[in-house]
C-alpha cells in the first residue's frame, strides 16, 4: 500500500500503509475520520480539527499517520523524553526524534523484535501470525538519571544482528514502568534472545538473516 495523502482546508493527513501494525487507534476513536470497512475514500480530515487530527496521529504508534499544515509543515513536536516501550509479544515502539539507517522518521515507530517482518526493520504485525511470545515486563535494570532525557536518536539495524541504539533513551514497560535508560545499547530483533528486549548474541546461532 503507497502512502495516501488526503487534505482539507485545516490539515493535511499522510497515511503510510506500510509502517501501519493494525492498533486499530484511528478507527476506533474517530470513525468518522478513519472510517472501516469501507470501499474508497476512508480517510475524511475535513470531519476533525487540526489539533484532533494531531491527537489522532500522537495516538498511532507505528508512526503510519502523519499530520501537517497547510503550508506543508509538520504539526508534531520533538517529545520531553525519548521513550521505547517494550510491547507484549509485539514490536518495540519508540518515540524520539528518529535517525533510522541514516534516514529521519519521524518521531515514532514500530521496530520488529519477532525477526519475521518482511519490511524489516519496521513492524509488519508478523508476530501475529507467527505466535511471537515475548513479555512486556521485562526486568528492571540498575540505572543512573541521564543528564539529557530528549535528542536525536539514531537507530542502526546491523547487518544480521541487532538494532544499535545511541542517543539518550528510556526503555518503558508495556505498562509504562521504566526498566531502563541507557545512552547506547543493542536490542534483539531477531526473536530468539534470551535476555529481551536486549541482544545477547542469540542472533548468531540462529542464522538471522537480515540487511
Amino acid at each position: 500500500m503507497s502512502k495516501e495523502v488526503v487534505q482539507s482546508a485545516d490539515v493535511t493527513i499522510e497515511f503510510d500503509g506500510t509502517r501501519c501494525i493494525h492498533s486499530r487507534n484511528c478507527v476506533l476513536n474517530r470513525p468518522d475520520v478513519f472510517v472501516p470497512n469501507v470501499e474508497g475514500a476512508w480517510i475524511h480530515p475535513e470531519n476533525a480539527t487540526a489539533a484532533e487530527v494531531l491527537e489522532i496521529a500522537h495516538n498511532c504508534p507505528s508512526g503510519a499517520i502523519q499530520c501537517k499544515a497547510p503550508n506543508g509543515d509538520a504539526m508534531e513536536k520533538a517529545p520531553i523524553v525519548n521513550l521505547v516501550q517494550v510491547r507484549e509479544n509485539g514490536p518495540l515502539a519508540f518515540h524520539a526524534p528518529l535517525h533510522i539507517k541514516g534516514n529521519d522518521e519521524g518521531f515514532r515507530a514500530t521496530l520488529c523484535r519477532c525477526g519475521a517482518s518482511k519490511n524489516k526493520p519496521f513492524c509488519d504485525h508478523s508476530h501475529v501470525e507467527i505466535g511471537f511470545q515475548a513479555t512486556g515486563e521485562p526486568a528492571t535494570q540498575a540505572f543512573e538519571a541521564l543528564a539529557q532525557r530528549d535528542g536525536p536518536l539514531d537507530i542502526e539495524p546491523t547487518p544480521n544482528g541487532p538494532l544499535h541504539v545511541t542517543g539518550s533513551l528510556e526503555v518503558v514497560s508495556g505498562t509504562g514502568t521504566t526498566t531502563n535508560k541507557v545512552t547506547d545499547t543493542w536490542l534483539c530483533r531477531c526473536g530468539q534472545s534470551q535476555n529481551k528486549p536486549y541482544c545477547d548474541g542469540s542472533h548468531v546461532k540462529a542464522g538471522f538473516k537480515a540487511a
